[in-house]
């Protein structure tokens, strides 16, 4: 089973990557971009075939590596 991870700053945390992303979209003629939000998305293979047991392992992996859920939140997919 296959799982992805998506982790993003929380809202109100700073992003100066994301800032300096829309920056350099802006200077190579990208108009109308607000804001950017930077993240990172991890897939993990698992073999685990149950999906309710492979989401908690993978909510436990998040919480205890993959995020830092003090200024990050995290989205589980199974795919």
């Amino acid at each position: 089973m296959k799982a992805r991870v998506t982790v993003m700053l929380k809202q109100g945390v700073l992003d100066p990557q994301g800032a300096a992303i829309g920056h350099a979209l802006g200077t190579l003629g990208f108009e109308g971009v607000e804001t950017v939000r930077q993240g990172k998305v991890i897939e993990l293979e698992l073999r685990e075939d149950d999906p309710a047991k492979a989401e908690a392992q993978v909510t436990e992996m998040c919480e205890k590596l993959l995020a830092n859920t003090v200024i990050e939140s995290y989205r589980v997919e199974l795919i």
